[in-house]
């Protein structure tokens, strides 16, 4: 009997601790979340765009008569002088004109001296009267006739000098030869771009830039310009040209710097520009607070008194590397949740370092 009593009680107590064992799991302790106090901080941004250094000024070089090309003398990167002779077209045609106004001239001369001799002699037999005046004007007209044509002769000829000169393209200045589009034996059209010449002198580097760089921030007036292939040597330049459209084949802008005492930055050289945001205050939080409300940006905020999330939507301005920055949504003060955002509810209790947070 007393054994059956003992096996009663050890089987009551052993539910009894079961109950309680279940109480204990059954209680909802707060999830442990990380939080950080929202802060105002000047915030520069800095993007860096490649480019490549260019001639300031560039010119395109073409032939101002058309014909087939017999010589080209200079290949792309040659360095040329003012006046060099860059390639030839056959003169032939020229040839035969300026030979042609050559002959015209000297039969107008010939013309002009007969005419002004027999001026001559009508002035001396007027003088004798022996002749007339009707003969002296008669005279006097051929003369003048015989001028205008050794002067039209004479444009003419100079003409033909211009036109037989243009069969050789020169270079209108000091520089480098940065593109050609002819080969010997082709067909040049006049005006057609023959070479491109980068001028000997001051330096820009280019850079295509996104639209998105200047919308909603200003930017510093220097660039700070260093060489992809050596970053230690670098130079702050200053930003000379930003064009007013946009490229509709790549939707950049194209933005020059003025290379100003970098002489080792060689034409065509490729460079990196690292393009400043001025300062401003901001508010900056973690990625890892990033959340979202109808799928817009948001983040979840921490009431101090009660300890409960709320889920809250934001106005991102910026997204950088580790960290957004926002506009409107927060206010400096206030706890975020940074880390610890999946499968928080409204309103519900979370556990966080309070002393941290203050």
């Amino acid at each position: 009997m007393r054994t059956i009593l003992v096996a009663a009680l050890l089987a009551i107590g052993a539910v009894a601790l079961s109950s309680c064992e279940k109480q204990a799991t059954n209680e909802v302790r707060p999830k442990r979340v990380e939080t950080v106090v929202v802060k105002t901080a000047p915030v520069g941004e800095i993007n860096f765009i490649t480019g490549e250094v260019s001639a300031r000024v560039q010119s395109d070089l073409s032939f101002r008569v058309s014909g087939r090309i017999v010589a080209r003398l200079v290949d792309v990167g040659a360095f040329v002088k003012a006046g060099q002779v860059l390639a030839r077209i056959d003169a032939e045609e020229q040839k035969a004109d300026l030979d042609v106004a050559t002959a015209n001239l000297q039969s107008a001369r010939a013309q002009q001296t007969q005419a002004q001799l027999a001026f001559g002699r009508q002035q001396n037999l007027f003088k004798a009267q022996v002749t007339t005046r009707a003969a002296l004007d008669q005279a006097q007209e051929a003369l003048l006739t015989a001028q205008g044509s050794l002067k039209s002769a004479q444009a003419q000829l100079d003409t033909a000098r211009d036109a037989f000169s243009y069969t050789e393209l020169r270079a209108d200045a000091d520089g480098v030869i940065t593109a050609r589009n002819a080969e010997i034996g082709q067909i040049a059209q006049a005006a057609q771009r023959i070479f491109t010449l980068a001028h000997e002198g001051p330096r820009d580097a280019v850079f295509n830039v996104y639209e998105s760089l200047y919308l909603g921030r200003k930017l510093e007036d220097k660039v700070t310009v260093g060489l992809l292939s050596t970053p230690s040597r670098k130079v702050d330049a200053a930003v000379r040209e930003i064009s007013p459209t946009i490229d509709p084949s790549t939707g950049t802008i194209r933005v020059k710097v003025g290379l100003e005492g970098a002489p080792y930055m060689s034409l065509g050289a490729p460079v990196v520009g690292s393009f400043r945001s001025i300062t401003q205050d901001t508010i900056e939080l973690p990625w890892s607070a990033m959340a979202s409300k109808g799928g817009q940006p948001a983040v979840w905020v921490v009431d101090p008194s009660s300890s409960s999330v709320s889920i809250r939507p934001v106005d991102v301005s910026s997204y950088g590397t580790g960290r957004f920055a926002v506009r409107t949504g927060v206010s400096p003060g206030e706890i975020v949740v940074s880390d610890g955002t999946k499968f928080l509810r409204p309103n519900e209790v979370v556990s966080y370092d309070k002393e941290a947070a203050k």
